[in-house]
């Protein structure tokens, strides 16, 4: 799921987390796997075959936790060159198939989960990690990019089936290459819909990316000042869709065109 550059890397080690089978009885009757960061255990034990998304979920609490130098988003990042666009979007809006679609055809990842941006700034940090995908998205995902690496199924989950995608090389490539948030975008699923594009005003742009916010509340005047900043100077949309093709097209050929 990781490339060797990632497995290997040797810099300073910042969080210690295992994931290990749970204790006595558990060994052996249904069987559970625990998380730990360090010595803290922020998760109650899940089933042991969904031990590696549970690894997965514990390096975004981990971010989501500590990570305080960044005003964080739940939101996927995917840029061209050096150009990114926010997709924040809760669960349920199609968000990760989108971000995979884009990865797999040409577009770099710097998340699927987290947007870590700087503050009083509109340059975003990549936090390179496996796509995850849901239900009915795994089968499809599977068809579209059927030599794409991905880890097992989770079954039964409180997200229902998940697994995770790894993304293509040049994403893991440029996972320290951070770049300018040219555009906003906020994702929408609408089986009945094939491209519908709205124009947000700031107001507008401005309430749904805080609600995304993880931690708007914690840095309290520099969050606020780093997104009343990046929607003052950057586009925002709201896309209902079903056919990603469109909404790719959209995004190359008018969002990122316009881009300054």
């Amino acid at each position: 799921m990781y490339p060797d550059s990632i497995r290997h890397n040797e810099s300073l080690i910042d969080y210690s987390l295992t994931v290990t089978k749970g204790q006595g009885i558990r060994r052996l009757f249904k069987p559970q796997a625990r998380f730990f960061a360090d010595t803290q255990e922020p998760f109650q034990p899940l089933q042991l075959q969904q031990g590696y998304a549970m690894l997965e979920w514990g390096m975004n609490w981990c971010i989501a936790a500590h990570e305080m130098q960044y005003v964080i988003i739940h939101s996927a990042v995917l840029a061209k060159g050096d150009k990114a666009i926010l997709f924040p979007a809760p669960p349920g809006s199609g968000k990760s198939t989108l971000t995979a679609y884009l990865a797999f055809n040409g577009w770099r990842l710097l998340s699927d989960e987290m947007a870590l941006i700087l503050p009083f700034s509109n340059k975003v940090q990549p936090f390179v990690r496996p796509i995850c995908l849901k239900n009915r998205s795994i089968a499809l995902a599977k068809s579209w990019f059927p030599t794409g690496v991905f880890s097992s199924i989770a079954t039964d989950t409180h997200k229902g089936d998940v697994v995770h995608l790894s993304p293509p090389a040049a994403s893991w490539q440029g996972a320290l290459q951070q770049a300018e948030i040219v555009a906003v975008v906020f994702p929408s699923y609408q089986a009945d819909t094939n491209l519908d594009i709205y124009s947000l005003d700031q107001t507008q742009a401005f309430m749904q990316l805080a609600r995304n916010a993880f931690n708007f509340g914690v840095i309290g005047q520099e969050g606020f000042a780093t997104l009343t900043a990046i929607i003052e100077q950057v586009p925002a949309f709201e896309v209902q869709y079903n056919d990603l093709k469109a909404v790719a097209a959209f995004l190359e050929q008018e969002v990122l065109a316009d881009a300054r």
